[in-house]
C-alpha cells in the first residue's frame, strides 16, 4: 500500500475499482475527498456502477403511512433489520412539501402526488435528483397509477376517471410529455391499491368478475386481452411480474365460494398459454390473512421485490411474502415504530436504491 505507487494509479482504473464496491461502502467514502463525492453525479461512473458487481446490494421494503409525515420506515431485506429514511424536502417544490402522497415506485425511483401543486414528483433520493411533472389538465382524477422504469428513463401510466368512458394517459420521461389513449370498459377499479404488472412490454390488469386479464401496450397505447383460461372458483386475483427479467407473470388468488376464500394459491403463466399452479399458502397462514382483511379483498395488493412476491393488506401492518427460489412463505416482522391504534392506511413499496435511475 505504498502511497507513492498508488498515487500514480490512472484515474480511470481507480473509478473502475470503485464501481465494484457495494453501494453502502461507496457512499461512506464520499466524505473522504471531493473527487469521490463528485462521482455520484458523474453519468459515466453511474453507468459503470449500475453494471458492476456492487450495484443493487441495498434492498428495502418501504412503508408509507399518513402519520409518518417526514420519514419512511424501511425494512432491510438483506440483513433483516429496520431503519429510517428521512425525506429530503430539498427535492420538493417550495409549495409541494406541505402535502404529498407516495403512490408508486420502480427501480430506485419514487413517484409522489402533490395535490397542492397539481402535479407529480418523481425523484431518486440516492442521486438527489427530482422532476416535477404537471398534470395533463385540472382537475385530474387518477386511478391505477403505475411507474415503469425503461432503459432510457421511465413512463407513468394512469387512468383518468373524469370521463364516463375513462381515458388512459402515459407520461414519457424521454420526451417530457403526456399522451392520451382510449380507456378500457368495463372499469378496472375493483382494487385501488394494486398497480399494473409490467409483463413483456405491457401493463397487465385484472377485471372484476368474471375475472380476466387485460393488457395495455406501453409502446402502441392499445388494449388487448390475455386469452388464457382462468382457474375456477376464484374469489379475488392479483397479478405480479418478475421485475428482474419482466418475462414472468404470476397470479395470486383466493379459491372459495360466495366471496369467502378457503385457500390461497399462486400460479405462473407458462408460455403465455396457461396458468400453472406452483404453490399454495399453508392453511394456518391463510386463515390469518383472510381474517385480517375480513374478506374485503379490495384492500389486498401485491408487488415484486427482489425475488419475493409480497402480499399486503391496506388495513394490516404486516407483509406476507413468498420467496420464489426457496418456495417458502413468511411473515415480515411488524415495524417497531407503529402504534397499536393504527388500523389502516398501510402502503408498502419495493425500494432498491440505484444511482443510475435518473428522474
Amino acid at each position: 500500500m505504498d502511497p507513492v505507487i498508488w498515487s500514480k494509479l490512472p484515474q480511470e482504473l481507480l473509478e473502475h475499482i470503485l464501481c465494484f464496491l457495494p453501494l453502502k461502502t461507496f457512499l461512506s467514502l464520499r466524505s473522504t475527498c471531493k473527487h469521490f463525492n463528485s462521482l455520484v453525479f458523474s453519468p459515466t461512473f453511474i453507468t459503470k456502477h449500475s453494471s458492476g458487481s456492487g450495484s443493487g446490494l441495498c434492498s428495502f421494503l418501504l412503508l408509507s403511512h399518513q402519520q409518518f409525515y417526514s420519514h419512511f420506515p424501511l425494512y432491510d431485506t438483506i440483513i433483516g433489520s429496520w431503519r429510517d429514511l428521512a425525506l429530503p424536502f430539498s427535492l420538493f417544490p417550495p409549495f409541494g412539501s406541505s402535502q404529498f402522497n407516495l403512490i408508486s415506485s420502480s427501480n430506485g425511483l419514487l413517484c409522489f402526488a402533490l395535490p397542492s401543486c397539481c402535479s407529480f414528483l418523481v425523484c431518486n433520493m440516492l442521486a438527489k435528483s427530482s422532476r416535477v411533472i404537471e398534470l395533463p389538465f385540472f382537475p385530474f382524477s387518477f386511478e391505477l397509477l403505475t411507474l415503469v422504469s425503461t432503459p432510457k428513463g421511465y413512463k407513468i401510466f394512469t387512468l383518468c376517471t373524469k370521463f364516463s368512458s375513462n381515458q388512459a394517459f402515459v407520461y414519457d420521461s424521454v420526451v417530457h410529455s403526456w399522451t392520451e389513449h382510449d380507456g378500457y370498459q368495463p372499469l378496472l377499479f375493483e382494487n385501488f391499491h394494486q398497480e399494473g404488472a409490467f409483463y413483456d412490454g405491457s401493463l397487465c390488469f385484472t377485471t372484476p368478475e368474471p375475472f380476466s386479464v387485460v393488457c395495455f401496450d406501453l409502446g402502441t397505447g392499445k388494449w388487448g386481452n390475455l386469452n388464457v383460461e382462468m382457474p375456477r372458483e376464484l374469489t379475488f386475483v392479483r397479478l405480479v411480474s418478475g421485475v428482474s427479467d419482466r418475462k414472468k407473470l404470476y397470479m395470486l388468488g383466493g379459491i372459495g365460494r360466495n366471496g369467502i376464500s378457503r385457500s390461497m394459491r399462486l400460479w405462473e403463466l407458462k408460455e403465455g398459454k396457461k396458468w400453472e399452479e406452483i404453490e399454495r399458502l399453508p392453511e394456518l397462514m391463510c386463515r390469518k390473512f383472510v381474517s385480517v382483511c375480513y374478506h374485503n379483498y379490495e384492500h389486498v395488493y401485491c408487488f415484486w421485490h427482489r425475488g419475493m412476491i409480497c402480499v399486503c393488506c391496506h388495513t394490516w401492518p404486516e407483509i406476507l411474502y413468498y420467496k420464489v427460489e426457496r418456495r417458502s412463505w413468511h411473515w415480515l416482522p411488524k415495524c417497531p415504530w407503529l402504534p397499536d391504534k393504527w388500523s389502516c392506511g398501510f402502503r408498502w413499496f419495493s425500494f432498491v436504491p440505484q444511482l443510475h435511475a435518473l428522474a
